[in-house]
């Protein structure tokens, strides 16, 4: 096989790749927003009209908006692919936006520890910064004669 053909064959597959995890992602990511919502007391409301299906499809999707009906406050995050919204008021809200900042906290602890990880990098393999300058470059000194 040419190399150009194998290099176009692993591009076709990266891409694959790409999409099929940037749509995981989203899924898990929409799973993840709907758990939260959930555990800062969001309820689920399945429309029963054609009028509350229309309102469900007209609010903006994986976004949560907020509804003034009257004198009070509402907060929906619509799910189309379930045909359900998650409902919740100003202090279920104020719950969902705290796990929020929770969550991107913990997510960036992790990512951070991911990056810092030694054995990750495998320090054993790198065998000097510059071979011709001694072990660990010109600071360390001559190399061995």
């Amino acid at each position: 096989m040419k190399p150009s053909t194998r290099f176009f064959l692993a591009a076709i597959a990266a891409t694959g790749a790409t999409l099929l995890f940037g749509c995981a992602n989203t899924q898990s990511s929409n799973q993840n927003r709907e758990s939260m919502l959930v555990a800062a007391g969001f309820k689920t409301i399945t429309p029963k009209t054609a009028a509350q299906k229309q309102k469900l499809q007209n609010l903006p999707p994986g976004k949560v908006t907020m509804i003034k009906k009257g004198s009070k406050t509402y907060y929906i995050f619509p799910d189309s692919t379930q045909n359900q919204a998650y409902v919740g008021g100003p202090g279920q809200y104020e719950q969902y936006k705290q796990l929020r900042a929770e969550n991107k906290l913990a997510k960036e602890n992790v990512e951070m520890a991911n990056m810092y990880q030694d054995t990750a990098m495998e320090w054993s393999m790198w065998d000097g910064w510059d071979a011709g300058a001694g072990s660990f470059g010109p600071m360390a000194g001559a190399g061995p004669d």
